[in-house]
């Protein structure tokens, strides 16, 4: 009976918990290539302001490339494992 409630705890959590862990890991994935991004253009991802970043080209390709990474991890959220 005992292993039988921990195997259903475990489905529970695989079901629940892994679509939400997945989603976390690729976002934390695209915060850290556009991190990146931004440091190899020479300045702080968070302190840019918009405008800077609309016109700097290496600055809107960093903001594009993030937001396509976002966008790819959408999905993940409601995806079964």
């Amino acid at each position: 009976m005992v292993l039988e409630t921990k195997i259903t705890c475990l489905h529970i959590f695989i079901d629940i918990k892994m679509p939400l862990l997945t989603y976390g890991i690729c976002q934390a994935a695209c915060a850290a290539v556009v991190v990146a991004c931004f440091s190899a253009a020479g300045v702080t991802f968070g302190t840019v302001p918009a405008t800077l970043i609309a016109a700097t080209p290496a600055l809107a390709a960093c903001n594009t490339a993030y937001a396509s990474c976002y966008a790819a991890c959408s999905p993940l959220i409601l995806s079964p494992i």
